[in-house]
């Protein structure tokens, strides 16, 4: 599956299941607060200073491919382009992917190989000051013999990463759904759906994590009970175990904080399980957790299940870390969700997936703040939220060296952002994921999507890289 494209039906993922109510919850309290004023941490009008750094030839391709992902209808035909039978023929696939590689790929991507990535995170870093988080950019597994590939290639992550510079590299992100095959994940989170709903029901394959549900968590993919395990998807899910605690005893000992990706809801309660399971195995040391997991403000119970988790790892005294996003499975999930009759677990609004984010952001800037074992991950592209979080660590007296927070972007987008935040003395990464072009396809296919449109994420960068580069041509 790794070199095989993704039809529509496999990038929208499942779609089967079922109803049931949640348990009621108190909505725990998430620390608020208020705004920051207008530039007065971050400022992102000076493109002179922002893109001082950037090559000129850096700056045209960038501007180029922006532009490009902001035409709507150029972004519907690439990504049917891609996605069709145009890719069955050999002329006209290596052709769309020659122009990939040297377009879109080359902008979002750090290259083909570990190797030619880590070299491109040291160049990004000497020349711009950002750090990177590399991620080999397979998507997902279908069976233990693509599992057994892939970890193959993190740990080739890993063994990048420990050539680099410690001020170069921010962390290595994997998918649990690389390493563990996709129908054995919605099957543990089927099982743990199950148990949550009805406690005395037994998973003996369970080993201790945090909480991965909350009150208003979604439950309505598992209608039914579901047939335990077999012997073989038990064996199955020890070797996933394994293949995780591979990575995770790799990074501890190169001492490489290890990011573990969300996915949709269909499969994410195995993920968090198994986050979590390794935050207690490798967060040994008090100062700095190895293992961050992730959270998707854009879900309405991103709030609950953050203090349930941190409540956990507190009363266990297990450091832990956090990368706190938005989510960029939103069209997935409505869909699923209408499909089975249900309201969509996102937030209804874009303002109240904002508010979630920041409210979150505070909340574990505050934790942070107290010398409690937590590191924060802020990844936004969003500029308000950047300004909100760089006031915010002024105020409570955040060392921005220490390693508690980083801010991130993609690699390819929020350049701006990246660079002004930088230029204000926070540590800041950008996340760069590598591998053979026909890999990353469903990946530039989200990004080209993110970007769709002229106020889309990539409107403030569009703006700021034209004006930079008309002042250096005038100032020939």
């Amino acid at each position: 599956m790794a070199n095989r494209f993704l039809r529509p039906h496999l990038i929208h993922r499942f779609s089967t299941l079922s109803p049931v109510g949640p348990p009621s919850t108190v909505v725990p309290e998430i620390l608020s607060f208020d705004q920051p004023k207008t530039d007065v941490d971050l400022d992102l009008s000076d493109q002179a200073r922002l893109f001082v750094s950037v090559p000129i030839s850096d700056l045209v391709r960038s501007t180029a491919v922006l532009h490009a992902t902001a035409i709507g209808p150029m972004v519907d035909f690439g990504s049917w382009v891609m996605s069709s039978k145009l890719m069955d023929a050999t002329i006209t696939r290596d052709l769309v992917l020659r122009f990939v590689k040297g377009t879109f790929y080359d902008h979002f991507c750090a290259g083909e190989d570990a190797a030619a990535a880590a070299r491109r995170v040291r160049s990004v870093y000497e020349l711009r000051g950002l750090k990177g988080m590399l991620v080999y950019g397979v998507e997902h597994a279908e069976d233990g013999g693509e599992c057994e590939n892939n970890i193959k290639k993190f740990i080739e992550t890993v063994e990048a990463a420990k050539t680099l510079p410690t001020s170069h590299l921010s962390s290595v992100v994997i998918k649990i759904t690389a390493i563990c095959p996709m129908s054995l994940l919605k099957r543990v989170s089927d099982l743990l759906r199950w148990q949550y709903k009805n406690p005395s029901f037994k998973l003996p394959w369970k080993l201790h994590s945090f909480p991965v549900f909350s009150g208003s968590s979604p439950l309505y993919h598992t209608i039914s009970e579901p047939e335990p395990l077999t012997v073989v998807e038990e064996q199955e899910l020890d070797k996933a175990h394994e293949r995780i605690k591979s990575i995770c005893i790799r990074c501890q000992e190169s001492n490489v904080p290890l990011l573990i990706d969300a996915e949709d809801t269909i499969l994410q309660p195995a993920i968090d399980y198994m986050a979590y399971w390794s935050a207690i195995m490798f967060n040994s040391d008090k100062s700095r957790p190895i293992v961050y997991n992730t959270i998707q403000a854009y879900l309405k119970d991103a709030g609950e299940r953050l203090h349930l988790a941190l409540r956990e790892s507190e009363k266990m005294k297990v450091p832990i870390g956090f990368k706190l996003v938005r989510g960029a499975y939103m069209s997935s999930e409505v869909k699923l969700a209408a499909s089975l009759g249900y309201k969509s677990p996102v937030h209804d609004t874009i303002q109240e997936t904002h508010a979630c984010y920041n409210e979150c952001m505070g909340f574990l800037m505050e934790k942070a703040s107290n010398g409690t074992g937590i590191a924060v991950i802020l990844a936004t592209h969003n500029t308000d939220s950047g300004k909100l979080g760089a006031r915010k660590a002024s105020e409570l007296g955040i060392d921005k060296e220490n390693g508690k927070i980083e801010f991130a972007q993609l690699y390819g987008m929020s350049d701006a952002l990246s660079l002004g935040l930088k230029r204000a003395g926070f540590n800041v990464s950008k996340y760069m994921p590598y591998g053979p072009v026909e890999t990353a396809v469903p990946y530039l296919i989200r990004r080209a999507y993110e970007n769709r449109g002229m106020m889309s994420t990539g409107a403030l960068d569009r703006q700021l890289m034209r004006m930079e580069l008309k002042r250096r041509i005038m100032a020939r």
